[in-house]
């Protein structure tokens, strides 16, 4: 018998060119889901699959074709993303910063010095992420420096959640600058005296996507990598989400796949089953159909999310600022509703799925735990509660919602002996 997967076929509304995109990069695709198992095992980085990746010039997706890329709409992008996914979805989280910062510079504007980065990303060069503060910072602010120095910019300042950087060539990285304290975007070369990769995230899901700790001592920046936030790309919150949304479809299509095989495989049944075999038992049917149902919604919800990042990136080059403005509302509603209704979803097949399976799937050497540690994870990034209320105080209110968001110390609790002032 003939086992297909759901990323098997090209959703028409993708476009004819999907396909063709797409066949480059499967067999990529297939040598990193056969050794999956063996990084998530021994926690070894997957620095071998980004290599084949970078290789393959895979980091310039959306980089229009005449600049040497495969000119990918966000549709395409996320979709292919999905079945990346399903292979290890450890390597689509470490190349989460690396696509936010091709589409920013995809946003800006077209002038000699932005078709250098098209360019580089064509040649292979890949970027990392290095935007949170470590330490006691309060929220709102920012530690991490950008100064002159002989004559030079430098950067210094410590950042965790690295993700990516430890397998780039240039790193994303958001600081202050000295002088006019500007908050900006440096693009750091990450092979270069002055800058330390860490592999110290310890946290017990994706755990070889190198999102540990980075410092930078410093380390040179050229003048003009050096952009003012302000100048981002105005979806990018939306883009980071849809790279959740994505990597969770692809978590739940590799739950289905690994509960097929293993119901398939299993020989073993239960006197208190429905039939000689397991892969007969209705009730074990039942389970894998339902978990196959949950990965194709959360494909679905992904992709049709990602048409409104579409748009807001094609709104930025028309001219009309209020369109551009819905636009770019659009995204981050329709991200944020897709990361409600995904997240648990997925971190429910996720569990479910042991129902079809005897305590043998608990097996370390299955690791099938890892699906559920991996989109626990994933959904933890963005706290789903926040992205709830910003959607009912749209509906409810009109509320624009907010496109920057950042993480720090709140104010410090009055203690019962220094009672709270009223304001």
């Amino acid at each position: 018998m003939t086992q297909t997967t759901q990323t098997s076929h090209t959703p028409s509304i993708l476009g004819a060119e999907y396909e063709a995109i797409a066949a480059k990069y499967r067999p990529i695709f297939d040598r990193i889901r056969a050794s999956a198992l063996q990084r998530e095992q021994q926690r070894e980085l997957g620095a071998e699959p980004i290599r084949w990746l970078k290789e393959a010039r895979f980091g310039a997706l959306r980089v229009p074709v005449a600049f040497g890329g495969d000119g990918a709409t966000l549709p395409q992008l996320f979709q292919i993303l999905v079945e990346l996914s399903e292979a290890d979805s450890n390597i689509t989280q470490a190349l989460r910063g690396h696509f936010a910062f091709v589409e920013d510079r995809l946003n800006a504007p077209r002038d000699a010095a932005n078709e250098v980065w098209l360019r580089r990303f064509a040649a292979g060069d890949l970027a990392g992420n290095a935007w949170t503060e470590v330490g006691d910072v309060a929220i709102g602010d920012v530690i991490t420096r950008v100064s002159q120095k002989d004559g030079r910019w430098v950067v210094n300042g410590r950042k965790f959640y690295s993700t990516g950087s430890i397998f780039a060539d240039w790193v994303d990285l958001y600081a202050r600058r000295d002088g006019d304290n500007l908050d900006v975007i440096a693009a750091v070369r990450a092979r270069q005296p002055g800058v330390t990769h860490k592999d110290d995230w310890d946290g017990f899901g994706q755990r070889t996507t190198g999102s540990g700790t980075s410092i930078y001592e410093n380390a040179e920046v050229d003048e003009e990598n050096i952009f003012p936030f302000a100048s981002r790309f105005k979806y990018q919150t939306a883009f980071y989400q849809l790279f959740h949304l994505s990597t969770l479809a692809g978590i739940a299509h590799a739950i289905t796949r690994d509960a097929a095989q293993q119901v398939r495989d299993r020989r073993r049944i239960f006197s208190t089953g429905n039939a000689p075999s397991v892969a007969q038992d209705v009730q074990v049917q039942q389970v894998v159909g339902e978990v196959a149902a949950a990965a194709y919604a959360a494909e679905a919800t992904a992709v049709r999310a990602a048409f409104a990042a579409q748009r807001a990136y094609d709104t930025h080059w028309a001219g009309n600022a209020e369109a551009e403005r819905q636009a770019n509302i659009e995204a981050e509603l329709e991200s944020a509703q897709g990361q409600v209704v995904i997240s648990d979803l997925v971190l429910r097949a996720a569990t479910q799925f042991f129902n079809a399976l005897g305590a043998s799937a608990a097996s370390s050497s299955k690791s099938l735990d890892r699906h559920w540690r991996n989109a626990r994870t994933v959904a933890s990034h963005n706290p789903v509660i926040y992205k709830a209320r910003i959607i009912g105080d749209w509906r409810i209110n009109g509320t624009e919602p907010p496109y920057v968001w950042q993480i720090g110390a709140g104010p410090a609790k009055a203690t019962p002996s220094e009672p709270a002032k009223a304001a």
